[in-house]
């Protein structure tokens, strides 16, 4: 029988903090660490098998909330399951604690996440992230790499998918690759190297180079409901993450604020128009986004004060079914979707 795990409260008195290797300068602009784990599902070592996998995730993380997204897009929730930690981090990284949205780890019972690195690599002493895919049957790491994980989860388990999309179809892959390889660059990342940029020139590139993939974004989704044209793809998946997070957290925090979200109508509501899928609206807490951002990188914000708003209202029409793609489930009502942090 498992012991339920459980860390001790968040202590950055006694443990320091965590992200050092995130971002400390490393060269003339900001680098994001090696992923060292990467098995994939379907390989001979790790067969596809309904119940043997488990997801470790955050929701404040825009990786990690990439795999709960398509998770629930196919409807694999009683295949694969998760376990979800706190958002905060001390120096002894992600944890397992009681509260709202998270709690202990039943798997394993794991205190730390880093214990699921060190029992699959002795000694590991590398940067710990979310998503992590367990194998529970041989209790190691098959992947901590991020963009593998959701391209298995969209292939590997249909036979035990509730739903039947697929993500990357064949005759869209190239177009997907491609939108995939420029977001992550410019969007995904680019606000990383705004927030983490170790010189003004450093930032000024980013920050020109961020809004000028918005731009062409913004341009592109005035002619298409979604990236590549009526149907959500891996490609929509990657960009929400960043743009759910935008207003709230990047615009302020790292200093990506040429313009707001909400200043651009197509992109604007192209995010409540995938808000009102469940998968992309029941997978986002805001109250962990930003206690998880602005508690966690102390360089930028050193007295870890958790700000109020932006309130966004999420649930707002989009307008964007004239543009075609299948009809949106009608959204849930909701209070304002960016209450204060609690």
């Amino acid at each position: 029988m498992t012991t339920v795990g459980t860390a001790s409260a968040v202590d950055f008195a006694a443990y320091g903090d965590y992200g050092r290797s995130m971002t400390a300068p490393k060269g003339p602009a900001f680098e994001r660490p090696p992923y060292p784990f990467r098995g994939r599902i379907g390989s001979a070592e790790f067969p596809a098998e309904p119940g043997r996998y488990h997801l470790y995730a955050s929701y404040a993380c825009p990786w990690a909330q990439r795999s709960l997204i398509v998770r629930r897009l196919k409807g694999l929730e009683d295949a694969v399951s998760v376990g979800v930690v706190d958002p905060v981090r001390d120096g002894r990284g992600w944890a397992f604690r009681e509260g709202p949205g998270h709690g202990p780890d039943t798997v394993n019972g794991f205190a730390l996440l880093r214990e699921a690195y060190e029992a699959t690599e002795p000694g590991y002493d590398g940067h710990v992230s979310v998503p992590v895919l367990w194998d529970t049957r041989t209790r190691r790491i098959v992947s901590n790499h991020f963009p593998d994980i959701t391209l298995d989860l969209n292939a590997e388990f249909e036979p035990w998918a509730r739903e039947r999309i697929d993500l990357y179809p064949e005759e869209l892959r190239a177009e997907i690759d491609a939108l995939n390889d420029e977001v992550y660059t410019r969007v995904n990342n680019g606000v990383y190297r705004c927030g983490f940029a170790p010189t003004q020139e450093a930032y000024d590139e980013a920050v020109t180079d961020l809004f000028a993939a918005l731009d062409g974004l913004e341009e592109r989704l005035a002619r298409h409901r979604y990236l590549c044209g009526d149907r959500v793809t891996e490609a929509d998946v990657r960009l929400w993450v960043t743009l759910a997070r935008f207003d709230p957290v990047y615009g302020t925090h790292f200093k990506a604020n040429l313009r707001r979200l909400t200043d651009y109508e197509n992109l604007w509501g192209y995010t409540r128009d995938l808000y009102t899928l469940p998968a992309f609206r029941d997978t986002t807490d805001f109250d962990h986004i930003r206690r998880h951002y602005y508690t966690t990188h102390p360089d930028l914000n050193p007295r870890r004060i958790v700000p109020a708003g932006p309130l966004l209202d999420f649930t707002a029409p989009h307008g964007r079914a004239a543009l075609g793609g299948r009809a949106a489930p009608a959204p849930e009502a909701r209070a304002v979707s960016a209450p204060p942090a609690g």
